[in-house]
C-alpha cells in the first residue's frame, strides 16, 4: 500500500459526526467489491474505535481532532482495505487495551472484541509527539463472493 493515503478526513470528537464516518467506509467498502455483510462489519469496526476514542481518550470532549485514513488494496486482487485512526489523547499502553471480561454480562464494553474479531489486523500504538494510533485491515475472505456472508 502506498505510503499517502487515498483519504483522510479530519473531524472532530464529535458523536454527531459518527454517521458520516460509517457511510463512507461503508461506501468505499462497497465499491471496492466488499459484500454486504463485510461492509457492515468493517463500518461497525471503525464506528467502535471512533467511539472509543470519543468516550476513553477524549473523555467526552466533542471538539477534539480525529483523522481517518484509508487505502485500497492492490487492484486486481481480494478486496482489502487499511484503516487508520488518529487522535491527540491521552497515551496509554497499547497492551493495556483490552475489552472487559466477556463473562461480565452488561452493555458495553464489546467495542476492542469487536475491532478484533472483524478486522485481520488491529495495532494499537502510540503517537510520535502525543495520541494513539489504530491500524486496522482487513482482506475479503478468499471463499466470500459477493453477495454472500463475510466469515469473520
Amino acid at each position: 500500500m502506498s505510503e499517502a493515503p487515498h483519504i483522510r478526513i479530519e473531524m472532530q470528537s464529535n458523536p454527531l459526526y459518527l454517521a458520516g464516518a460509517r457511510e463512507l467506509i461503508s461506501g468505499v467498502c462497497r465499491r471496492l467489491g466488499f459484500t454486504e455483510m463485510c461492509t457492515s462489519q468493517i463500518a461497525l469496526a471503525v464506528d467502535e474505535a471512533l467511539c472509543n476514542v470519543m468516550r476513553h481518550g477524549y473523555e467526552k470532549q466533542t471538539d477534539r481532532p480525529i483523522w481517518v485514513s484509508l487505502w485500497p488494496g492492490p487492484q486486481g486482487s481480494r478486496p482489502e482495505i487499511k484503516i487508520v485512526i488518529e487522535d491527540e489523547a491521552r497515551q496509554i499502553d497499547p497492551a493495556e487495551i483490552r475489552g472487559r471480561d466477556l463473562d461480565d454480562i452488561k452493555p458495553g464494553g464489546l467495542g476492542v472484541h469487536i475491532i478484533r474479531e472483524v478486522m485481520d489486523v488491529a495495532e494499537y500504538e502510540k503517537r510520535p509527539g502525543g495520541g494513539m494510533r489504530l491500524t486496522m485491515v482487513k482482506k475479503q475472505p478468499e471463499h466470500d463472493k459477493p453477495g454472500a456472508e463475510c466469515k469473520c
